[in-house]
């Protein structure tokens, strides 16, 4: 039975995690708050640019033109670009992702396509590296505040393999955020870019027509990759929110844990420390009637 100094001593250490976790969780609140401003001000440019290639669509009547469009005749490699983050205490947010994306590589394999890994985050890196899965290519340092030159670096790299026909497809599997408690994993194909999905993403608000200089093909061949660019920062700035919003859910669960712990072990003090009265009480009474 543990004496009343080994349960001050647990009281304590989980006062001093529970002050730990309420820190955690201020800073991811602080964070989470930044990372929706960001995404709050990269949408009115993303869907004007889907308007954009909406209007433009209509000058890709031929496909085999433009190579981000162009589907390859066979499916024989595809590339997963997984979005993790570089740091854990965030629940389930990096497991949930791997899982996926193991998921979808084991479905790729079972084809007969083979898969090519581009990871961003450290807990993916080192997670795959772990199970024995061979990385072409990672990015670290930039779950938390992602520039859009990171978006550029993954984009350049993803583009340059689907050009070439190294791959023919590009999966991105990543977070996407709704809530501090809710993150949904996608599995979205970047590329090759489907021209039903803008007409699908620009409905919202309708085509605009737009005067083109030097001309609309021109400007087409040109906006491809800035799309693709924008699919890869809007899923590294849902990744970085819902990194930010599982953490700080994970933190506030181990808080509240640790202040119910507390109250538990605050409970088991009291009852040992009378206890212990009740049986200083009772050798007084005996050695009194002893002595008489």
């Amino acid at each position: 039975m543990a004496t009343l100094q080994d349960i001050r001593r647990r009281i304590g250490s989980t006062q001093n995690t529970r002050k730990i976790t309420k820190a955690m969780e201020m800073v991811s609140a602080a964070h989470l708050r930044r990372a929706q401003a960001r995404i709050e001000a990269l949408r009115p440019y993303a869907i004007d640019m889907v308007e954009m290639m909406l209007d433009l669509a209509t000058y890709a009547d031929e496909s085999g033109r433009y190579a981000l469009l162009r589907e390859h005749k066979q499916e024989k490699a595809a590339a997963l670009v997984v979005v993790t983050g570089d740091r854990g205490l965030a629940g389930a947010f990096n497991a949930n992702v791997i899982r996926r994306a193991v998921e979808v590589q084991r479905a790729l394999t079972a084809r007969g396509v083979a898969t090519r890994w581009l990871v961003s985050g450290k807990k993916g890196v080192a997670t795959l590296r772990f199970r024995g899965y061979e990385l072409e290519q990672t990015w670290t340092g930039n779950s938390q505040r992602p520039g859009y030159s990171d978006a550029q670096a993954i984009a350049r790299r993803v583009i340059e393999l689907y050009t070439r026909e190294d791959v023919d497809k590009v999966h991105l599997v990543y977070n996407h955020f709704r809530s501090a408690l809710e993150q949904r994993v996608m599995d979205v194909v970047v590329l090759p870019i489907r021209r039903e999905e803008v007409y699908r993403e620009g409905r919202e608000r309708g085509p605009v027509t737009y005067l083109y200089e030097p001309g609309a093909a021109t400007i087409y061949e040109r906006l491809l990759p800035a799309y693709v660019e924008i699919a890869v920062y809007r899923a590294l700035l849902e990744s970085s929110a819902s990194e930010q919003g599982a953490r700080m859910t994970a933190m506030r669960n181990a808080s509240d844990n640790a202040e119910e712990m507390i109250a538990n072990l605050t409970l088991a003090m009291n009852r040992a420390r009378q206890a212990s009265i009740t049986q200083e009480i009772l050798e007084v009474v005996a050695g009194a009637n002893a002595l008489s």
